[in-house]
């Protein structure tokens, strides 16, 4: 009762905060790139994620960033992590901003949202849809090629949508071997994100207040195929997460 309270008192303010942080930013990454270009873009990106990362401690929420290994930045890197909510993203994004992170995303989100969309359009993202999986696999390997040609890092997420009660579902595999296969030189980094579920949903209302959201970088996978890898990042999440 307590923590509901709570959220009904801090919700209205982190909202506002959250979305004033949004219009602000696309006014300033718009006036970035065309003033200063794409490196001043991402720039103003990463301090967009620092941002809302940081934003929910207006909720009670303290953010916990944890290197198991610190990630080698000579290689693309293939970043594989569990989805629990829309705050993954700019943990992530923070925790790997020197490898300029790029995201698959379904499609929808390339429109309509400010600060996001925006980014997600001129990072380079691989926005697909998922009722086209020609589509999507095309995405991906063009995301594939471009972090082998500027050795930068994918962030894709197996499961393919959030995991609303915070349980770790069965990853898929053709994201990140059509990765592989298109960035031969990647590196493949699991990322444990946990806590992030009690936040709950934008749509919903009140969000969850108190508590701290981990986003753990765990140690890079030795080479192998992509279905190995694969299972090897689910069982390193998994056990991870205290689920198996």
């Amino acid at each position: 009762m307590l923590r509901y309270c709570t959220g009904l008192l801090l919700s209205p303010l982190y909202l506002t905060v959250w979305a004033g942080l949004l219009l602000v930013f696309h006014v300033l990454q718009w006036a970035a790139l065309y003033s200063r270009g794409e490196s001043a873009r991402r720039r103003m990106a990463s301090a967009l994620n620092w941002c809302l990362l940081h934003c929910i401690w207006l909720l009670g929420i303290r953010p916990v960033l944890i290197y198991k290994e610190k990630p080698p930045t000579d290689k693309p890197l293939i970043i594989v992590a569990n989805h629990q909510n829309q705050i993954d993203i700019s943990g992530i994004s923070w925790l790997f901003r020197q490898q300029d992170p790029v995201f698959v995303s379904k499609i929808e989100l390339g429109r309509g949202l400010p600060s996001i969309s925006y980014n997600l359009r001129h990072s380079g993202a691989a926005l697909i849809d998922r009722q086209d999986p020609r589509q999507s696999l095309r995405e991906i390997a063009r995301l594939g090629k471009l972090i082998q040609q500027e050795t930068r890092a994918a962030v894709i997420f197996p499961e393919g949508t959030r995991a609303r009660d915070g349980q770790l579902q069965l990853f898929a595999t053709a994201g990140v071997k059509m990765l592989l296969k298109n960035a031969p030189d990647a590196v493949v980094i699991p990322v444990a994100i946990d806590g992030a579920w009690r936040m709950g949903s934008l749509r919903h209302f009140p969000l969850g207040t108190i508590f701290q959201i981990r986003w753990t970088v765990l140690p890079a996978l030795p080479a192998a195929t992509a279905e190995q890898l694969v299972a090897q990042a689910e069982t390193a999440i998994r056990r991870e997460l205290g689920q198996g």
